[in-house]
This record gives structure tokens, C-alpha cells and sequence, in this order.
């Protein structure tokens, strides 16, 4: 199989998101969004013990359009939306959402790590929905750990989330062609993964350090091939974790407003009037403590 080159290496900005500081390798100097793949956050804060569950996190807000996705590393992550679901996944495991034509969730912490405190890590990425599925209904699906397939290659662990992977297959419904992939590798690791030649293919790095195509990227660091072979050859170079966001183009336009993905302006305009109107549900948030 042809190696893949690297086409940039990106390091994430850190970024203020409604008081919360987090890193953000997508987008970032200049890099709008790498098709389907519209943003990438890097959460990596300890929370104190005894606050509220009410006053952390992410109260309810609006999506439309797309799939925001969750990989949890440390800690926990509560969801409740306005069609019902509740669920918290702890480290190792997936929040996937399909937002659709509308839903109102919110993300907390659980409420374990509310009250004892302690280290809390995850990404969230926002992956676009071709124009036939954005008005489709919603619909949320919980993954943990022990549901996530997991392949032992060399001296890593590589989790599938979504798409297939050498024989295994990730329990995401995604709505265009994509493999999405959590690894953990100790220090001179050499991974070969195979990936589909025509994916736009990301890896980002929480933590460590890795050598691809004769350059080194570190934690924090996107790097973006270019689509020029059918896998990816890498060698860590101490331990780290690390995840790979590929997916087939979509190549449609792309019409952003805060929490919505359409098409046009005109398709934004009615999904705030929408949200305003109430049709996107209402969620009226429960709390454990």
C-alpha cells in the first residue's frame, strides 16, 4: 500500500468558549474545516469537588444539521435532550448525537466527578451531514467502553468508533463514509492503518509525541495528510493517545451559524426561527444532586 504524506501539522489554539478554556486544532490558522470534519475541542481541565451539577458543563443549547461526537478519556459526561435520553459515559466511551432537523441537549459532568472532583478530559468534533439527512429525525446513541470494538496492533490499542477497520466494525451510525479511531500506543510503537485513499484524514494528539513522514508532531498537534495512499505510517515516539477523523468528502456548501450546519443562509434562517418557535423541543433538565 502507498504511504500517505503529511500535508500540514497544525498546533491547536487555545481558546475561550463561553468561559470555558479549551484547545482547538480545527479551525485554526486559516483552516476553516477539512471536509466532513467542522471542529475539533480539546477539553483537559480537573474539576474541583462539591459544586453543582446545574452550574458545570454545558446548559441546554440547540443544534441542527450535523453530528457533534464526544470521545470521553477521563471522567464523565452527562447528556439529556429534548427527545427523552439521559445517559452518562464515562472514560473510554462515545456520546454520539445526530442532531438532524433539531434537539436541545445539554453536557454535564456526572455526578461522581461532581462531588469527589477529579480530572476530567474529552473531545468533541462536529461532523457534517449531507444536505438529504439534515432535516431527518434526531437521534442519540450512548457507545462505553466496553461497546466499542478494540483491535491490539503492535504495542497499541485502537478503538473503532465509527466505520470499519481491519475486520471490525464501530457501532456509529454515521451518514457519509468515515473511520473514526481512538488509539493508546506505548513509545516506539510503528503503526501502519490502512485508510480508504479518497478520505480526508486527520490525527490529533492529546498527549505524547509521534514521527510521520519524516516529521514530529506533539501533543496538541493536528496533523492533516494528503490524500495520496491507502494508509497512514507512524512511529510513536513515547507513550500516547492519539485519534484518527477520516471521512469520504462531501463536497457540498457549508452554511454555519453557532450551533447550526446547513446548506444556505436561508436554510440558517429557518432553523433559528425554528429553534425561537419551539420546534426544536423543549429540555427541562434533571440533576442528581
Amino acid at each position: 500500500m502507498k504511504v500517505r504524506t503529511v500535508k500540514t501539522i497544525v498546533s491547536a489554539q487555545r481558546v475561550n468558549m463561553g468561559g470555558h478554556m479549551l484547545d482547538q486544532p480545527l479551525p485554526v490558522n486559516g483552516i476553516y474545516s477539512i471536509d466532513p470534519f467542522l471542529l475539533i475541542h480539546h477539553w483537559d481541565e480537573p474539576l474541583k469537588p462539591g459544586g453543582k451539577q446545574s452550574e458545570l458543563g454545558v446548559g441546554p443549547h440547540p443544534h441542527r444539521g450535523f453530528s457533534p461526537v464526544t470521545f470521553i478519556f477521563k471522567g464523565s459526561v452527562r447528556h439529556q435532550d429534548s427527545i427523552g435520553n439521559t445517559a452518562v459515559i464515562s472514560a473510554g466511551g462515545t456520546q454520539w448525537m445526530h442532531a438532524g432537523k433539531g434537539i436541545i441537549h445539554s453536557e454535564r459532568p456526572g455526578i461522581e466527578l461532581v462531588e469527589n472532583g477529579g480530572d476530567q478530559e474529552f473531545i468533541q468534533f462536529w461532523v457534517n451531514t449531507p444536505a438529504k439527512y439534515k432535516m431527518e429525525a434526531p437521534y442519540y446513541l450512548p457507545i462505553s467502553a466496553d461497546d466499542t470494538p478494540k483491535i491490539k496492533k503492535e504495542n497499541a490499542e485502537i478503538g473503532i468508533v465509527a466505520g470499519e477497520f481491519e475486520s471490525k466494525i464501530g457501532p456509529a451510525k454515521t451518514y457519509s463514509p468515515q473511520t473514526l479511531l481512538r488509539i493508546e500506543a506505548e513509545e516506539k510503537t510503528k503503526l501502519q492503518l490502512p485508510i480508504p485513499h479518497n478520505y480526508n484524514t486527520l490525527l490529533y494528539i492529546l498527549n505524547g509525541e509521534v514521527s510521520v513522514d519524516g516529521n514530529q508532531a506533539k501533543s496538541k498537534d493536528m496533523i492533516w495528510f494528503e490524500n495520496n495512499g491507502e494508509c497512514l505510517e507512524l512511529e510513536v515516539l513515547g507513550p500516547t493517545r492519539f485519534i484518527i477523523l477520516a471521512g469520504e468528502p462531501i463536497g457540498e456548501p457549508v452554511a454555519s451559524y453557532g450551533p447550526f450546519v446547513m446548506n444556505s443562509q436561508e436554510d440558517l434562517q429557518q432553523a433559528v426561527k425554528d429553534f425561537h418557535s419551539g420546534n426544536m423541543g423543549t429540555l427541562k433538565e434533571k440533576f442528581d444532586s
